[in-house]
């Protein structure tokens, strides 16, 4: 069934949506694994790991689908006083963003694109990452003991690298991990995660 994300918006039924920045984005920026760049979020919801970039100095583009989100995003984004170039598209037919970006980051946007438009995606990561660039992505672990119908969409860990890799990439580190700030019906649940990072190459194939 396809799901209807600006009304998941419009009704908060949004369980992802902590209002808490990323705790592995936060971890990569202290260790200054990322330093301010140019960079591009991919599913940005409600902006809060956006806003938590540019407020540590990074030129932001951030992207989602649901108009309903962006609204929200761009009204906190004014309430921080930070600029952000929040755009509706879907991440699989991309307007023209402009140079592609030194930093990409996705908080649970491939697993579930993967499943529609694997090919696009792929494509479209390769664009968007300059040569040399880096991606970061949360995605839902297939070794979780969770119900299926409980969590985020799955991928295995050779899917992961296999799917990101593909004509473009080379994974630096995958852990094992979960996602933090989940909440259903009022209590907390941390889904079994991947953080991957990976590093575009210098040279790219076409695809």
């Amino acid at each position: 069934m396809q799901v209807d994300w600006n009304e998941r918006y419009i009704q908060a039924d949004t369980p992802w949506d902590s209002g808490l920045p990323s705790k592995h984005l936060e971890q990569f920026l202290s260790e200054g694994r990322i330093k301010p760049c140019r960079t591009l979020e991919l599913g940005c919801g409600t902006g809060t790991n956006a806003i938590f970039l540019a407020q540590q100095g990074f030129d932001v583009t951030a992207v989602d689908l649901s108009p309903a989100a962006l609204e929200s995003a761009r009204a906190k984004a004014a309430q921080a006083g930070v600029k952000i170039n929040f755009i509706e598209a879907d991440v699989t037919a991309m307007p023209d963003l402009g140079a592609p970006f030194s930093f990409v980051f996705d908080r649970g946007t491939y697993h579930i694109v993967r499943k529609i438009n694997l090919a696009g995606f792929q494509k479209m990561l390769a664009h968007v990452v300059e040569p040399a660039g880096f991606y970061l992505v949360l995605a839902g672990n297939a070794n979780t003991l969770d119900a299926p119908d409980k969590g985020p969409p799955v991928v295995r860990a050779c899917e992961l690298s296999s799917e990101i890799e593909h004509n473009s990439f080379d994974l630096i580190e995958l852990k094992q991990s979960v996602f933090h700030g989940v909440r259903i019906e009022g209590e907390e649940f941390t889904p079994l995660a991947w953080s991957a990072f990976f590093q575009r190459w210098m040279q790219q194939r076409e695809l």
